[in-house]
């Protein structure tokens, strides 16, 4: 059974449900995932999809051979495994679009890249306080003040929280929910902010079912109006 499908963040904006409450939402692309290759319990010791999604103009040599068997006439531009637990009615090169795995209320962890903030020191990488602003310490605000252990261990230890590149780290989001899915453009909308930039992609994956789901406040368009007119005339 599907659970997982990639998607490509569009974009973030703002909706309202029915009683009026303001939602924070996600706009993720989701174009239909072709299987480029299977890998079974058989064969590889364990059962997961290789899944593709968009187009890029030349295939690498590692994945042609895939491409080939798959059919496929242009190498998707993303590519990521992800795990199923029965695979038997999908075949190599079936396209799986948004609508066959997500509907509105479910709970889903989406993973994506964040966006890189390049060398950043502690307090804005780590939110450390920094020195006392007093006593003549003008030059420590921004500090991260003693990093040593005195003679025992003497040395710095691993993992010490200091300065460095921020960013451009592997971050899942859980419990987003799925507000409302649009076959027709190929869009999934979920409630709250996923990580990443514009452009990139996200791997959606259906974890459970919302217990509280209030649909969405339908914006009246001036389309709409015109064809009920037209229906009422």
């Amino acid at each position: 059974m599907m659970r997982t499908l990639l998607g490509i963040k569009e974009g973030q904006s703002q909706k309202w449900t029915q009683s009026g409450r303001r939602l924070p939402v996600s706009y993720v692309r989701m174009d239909p995932c072709v299987v480029v290759f299977k890998k079974t319990t058989e064969k590889d010791g364990y059962s997961a999809l290789q899944l593709g999604v968009g187009e890029r103009k030349k295939a690498p040599k590692s994945i042609k051979g895939h491409i080939k068997k798959a059919n496929l006439e242009k190498a998707p531009y993303f590519l990521a495994e992800v795990p199923v637990d029965d695979q038997e009615d999908i075949k190599q090169g079936d396209k799986i679009r948004v609508e066959n795995v997500f509907t509105p209320g479910d709970l889903v962890a989406v993973v994506g890249i964040s966006k890189g903030k390049g060398f950043a020191g502690v307090v804005k990488r780590w939110h450390f306080a920094g020195g006392p602003k007093t006593h003549g310490q003008s030059d420590r605000e921004r500090a991260p003040g003693a990093i040593g252990s005195t003679t025992t261990p003497g040395r710095v230890l691993k993992g010490k929280k200091m300065a460095g590149r921020m960013g451009g780290d592997k971050v899942t989001v859980k419990n987003l929910k799925v507000v409302e899915v649009l076959p027709e453009k190929n869009l999934l909308v979920i409630s709250g902010l996923v990580p990443g930039a514009r452009g990139k992609l996200l791997i959606v994956k259906k974890i459970g079912q919302a217990k509280k789901f209030e649909t969405l406040f339908e914006e009246k368009s001036e389309e709409k109006e015109v064809e009920k007119e037209n229906k009422n005339a």
